[in-house]
């Protein structure tokens, strides 16, 4: 062994099928000038073992895709990943994800290549995207060395954002799809918090057109313009 070998970057151990998939996976560029409606988009939710960032693991991913302006229900996802001597948090039995449903989950690096030819080189929404943005990276790292790198919107700022008279800034799901009417038929697992996340987003991309707001790079400025105002110190 080399002296230095300790210091060269973890690598999981793929097989040659994997290694093949990973290296054929779409780069992901930032968003563009395009219309809202001509972006392919896909909306994520992960049920994970809890809220650690650096301790708890991805236990299910769900995911939908919106493109020409409807959520396109040939283009959905599923996968529960099977997680070994994992311990579930009660949050986690309460979304139906129990040991039995864990055990017969799917390899955590073939699921994950799987979702990423998935995504292409869409961006992804999500409702509270930071930890699912990093959750997701830290599982694709550890299980395949990948490091991701596409973009993501905050459906959690975007409504508040796009819809300012709502005073309920600091929401959840929950409240917007109240405040909508929007009639999902379950919720609180993986997949179908991603259909109601899509729902939601669907108003959200129609008040954006309204707002003059109808590319996702404008999309995304205006985001950091009001993320940037909202974080500023008042005097």
């Amino acid at each position: 062994m080399s002296l230095f070998s300790w210091l060269r970057p973890h690598r999981p151990g793929l097989d040659e099928h994997q290694q093949v998939r990973l290296a054929q996976l779409p780069t992901a560029g930032a968003l563009g000038e395009n219309t809202l409606r001509d972006q392919r988009w896909v909306v994520l939710d992960l049920e994970t073992s809890g809220l650690n960032l650096n301790r708890d693991l991805v236990l299910s991913i769900g995911a939908v895709v919106i493109e020409d302006g409807a959520i396109d229900f040939s283009q959905q996802f599923e996968r529960t990943l099977l997680r070994a001597h994992t311990k579930l948090s009660p949050s986690v039995l309460i979304h139906g994800l129990g040991p039995s449903a864990i055990a017969a989950g799917c390899d955590p690096a073939e699921a994950l290549l799987d979702f990423m030819d998935f995504v292409g080189d869409s961006p992804l929404l999500a409702f509270h995207a930071p930890f699912d943005q990093h959750m997701l990276g830290r599982a694709l790292k550890d299980s395949l060395g990948y490091r991701l790198a596409h973009p993501f919107l905050d459906v959690a700022d975007l409504a508040p954002l796009l819809c300012p008279q709502a005073h309920i800034r600091e929401a959840g799901l929950d409240d917007w799809i109240a405040h909508f009417n929007l009639q999902v038929g379950e919720r609180h697992h993986a997949s179908a918090d991603a259909l109601a996340t899509a729902e939601l987003m669907l108003i959200l991309f129609s008040r954006a057109r309204q707002q003059g707001l109808d590319s996702p790079a404008l999309l995304q400025q205006r985001l950091s313009q009001w993320k940037r105002r909202k974080q500023a110190p008042s005097f």
